[in-house]
């Protein structure tokens, strides 16, 4: 399998919000494109040596199958929106306004900068039961990072909503459906839209300053 570029790291990011033009190798980039297009099960092997410029046998020399692309993808997503998360939180301490803060946003700035990739978790439903195991896994850590600061903040009061863990992971869906809207030529940019999501996701949760 091809090694995995800076865009499917936890680690390949210097800032959590700075980002780049998206870059994936070739089968990869076209893979996206088709799934996107077309769906997972709407995208036939063949259709993806086409468009990569390969031979099927060739495809298959560097991804087993099909799934094994999907997998890529969409592991390599969660897993580099999990770390930019991680980094967000290190930086913000433990102040839970802040933690949350900084999550809301840091995930609306990959669904809004990485809206391909993050429009992949739809797919979920693809993939085979082992590998839907894994990807619930990390995407369950992802969760609980937001549930511990709605938590953290509802015991000293800064939260006040009676629902954290319903009201964290509405936070997280409403963020996480970005990804099926943002258009870069939008009238609103990236930032501007996570800081608004920031506001609108303060008061899901009963935030009192």
């Amino acid at each position: 399998m091809a090694e995995s570029v800076a865009d499917l790291r936890a680690d390949g990011h210097t800032d959590w919000r700075e980002y780049g033009p998206l870059e994936l190798p070739p089968i990869l980039a076209h893979s996206l494109d088709a799934i996107v297009e077309h769906g997972y099960h709407g995208t036939s092997v063949r259709d993806l040596a086409r468009r990569v410029g390969v031979t099927v046998p060739a495809l298959y020399y560097h991804y087993q199958n099909k799934q094994a692309i999907l997998v890529e993808l969409l592991m390599g997503s969660l897993t580099t929106v999990l770390g930019r998360c991680r980094s967000a939180v290190a930086e913000v301490g433990d102040d839970p306004v802040e933690r949350f803060s900084a999550l809301v946003e840091c995930v609306v700035l990959f669904m809004t900068h990485r809206a391909p990739l993050a429009f992949l978790d739809t797919e979920i439903r693809s993939l085979e039961p082992d590998n839907r195991a894994r990807y619930i896994e990390l995407r369950d850590e992802l969760e609980s990072l937001l549930r511990d600061a709605v938590r953290d903040g509802a015991e000293v009061g800064v939260f006040t909503t009676p629902v954290p863990v319903d009201a964290s992971r509405a936070v997280l869906a409403m963020c996480q459906a970005v990804a099926q809207w943002y258009r870069p030529d939008g009238p609103l940019g990236a930032q501007e839209i996570a800081e608004r999501y920031v506001t609108i996701a303060l008061a899901a949760v009963g935030h009192r300053p």
